[in-house]
């Protein structure tokens, strides 16, 4: 098992990557010191396959752990479903000693982590991610939250979990198409960060979608290492972390427009970045060259890359104006310059519109 470390001083966090290292995630618990109440979030769908193996490393290691079950689906990350995971928290008595363990995707790691960091003004959380989009990027650095109608993600905390453990067999049980939605988002570490990893990527996707055991233990401690790096020096995204929204704010724009039911965040988050290379080169950050390995190697992954046309233009301008991150009807939109090189544009929402 290898260890990555998320360093922001006294809250410093270690992330644990390797393959079948969820037997560990008691051990690894009890050391952190924390109470014997523990309550583990996740969905019916996690809970078939993993479940009675993550309750027995924590009854392993003297924990006492209750199950807390949640609907799966991004359209139950919302107030209804975080009051339900208050009650059942309150009914097990979990004290402010305990932790919460977000056990799923990134649903649950965001309903889990702003229940635990809201819940008796704040218990401890641990990540345990089990899709790739997860491993990645959604359970790593703090972000916690539910969705409201006008937007996604728009109540939350950032509130950084006690460790993060990542085991890179659950994603053996990934359906294919959760698995390719989680590829976006390793993609878009090489695209913002390192030209070396999408290389990887295009050169090693047969083996990607293999699931080589070594391969995604290097991937996923990759995209760790460099989301840490972010997290690290813009823990609160006052500034350099807003980088990570790369593709992002046409995600959410679709996401919302469709209710969270026509895409996977990953499959949003492809339309979004293909959209965001092509508002780059129109602007002439950016050359045809890299839009098109951009373009192609999502294509090659069979993800989604383009926004629907009844949703160009105006719908999708009206969308964008609702994201979190509009000020006064402009967004930081994150821009390529290169592969591995970005640049942050102050862009209204008609002009992203316009420019796809």
């Amino acid at each position: 098992m290898e260890v990555v470390n998320v360093e922001l001083g006294a809250r410093r966090y270690p992330i644990y990557v390797g393959a079948g290292c969820l037997r560990e995630l008691g051990t690894r618990l009890a050391e952190t010191g924390c109470g014997a109440g523990v309550a583990v979030v996740t969905n019916s769908t996690v809970a078939d396959l993993y479940l009675e193996r993550t309750l027995a490393s924590l009854r392993d290691a003297a924990l006492v752990p209750t199950a807390i079950h949640i609907p799966d689906g991004e359209e139950h990350k919302n107030l209804a479903w975080l009051a339900l995971v208050y009650d059942k928290l309150i009914d097990a008595g979990v004290e402010r000693g305990g932790a919460v363990v977000a056990l799923g995707g990134g649903v649950v790691g965001d309903l889990a982590g702003f229940a635990a960091a809201t819940y008796l003004r704040g218990v401890p959380c641990v990540q345990v991610p089990t899709t790739l989009l997860a491993q990645v990027d959604a359970a790593i650095g703090g972000k916690t939250g539910i969705n409201h109608v006008a937007g996604k993600n728009l109540i939350g905390a950032f509130a950084q979990p006690r460790f993060v453990l990542a085991d890179v067999e659950t994603l053996r049980t990934l359906p294919r198409r959760e698995l390719t939605a989680g590829l976006a988002e390793v993609i878009k570490y090489g695209v913002i960060l390192d030209p070396a990893l999408f290389e990887l990527i295009e050169e090693q996707l047969p083996a990607v979608q293999r699931l080589d055991r070594d391969l995604m233990v290097r991937i996923v401690r990759t995209c760790c290492t460099l989301k840490a790096l972010v997290v690290g020096e813009d823990e609160t995204e006052s500034g350099y972390r807003a980088i990570l929204n790369f593709g992002h704010t046409v995600a959410h724009a679709l996401e919302s427009l469709t209710e969270y039911k026509e895409y996977l965040h990953g499959e949003a988050v492809a339309i979004g970045m293909v959209a965001a290379v092509r508002v780059s080169r129109r602007l002439g950050f950016c050359d045809d060259g890299d839009y098109q390995r951009v373009r192609t190697l999502l294509e090659r992954c069979g993800l989604p890359t383009e926004v629907p046309a009844d949703l160009r233009g105006e719908p999708l301008a009206l969308a964008m104006r609702t994201d979190k991150k509009a000020h006064g009807g402009s967004i930081k939109f994150v821009c390529l310059e290169a592969i591995g090189k970005t640049r942050f544009e102050r862009l209204t929402c008609d002009e992203i519109a316009k420019n796809l």
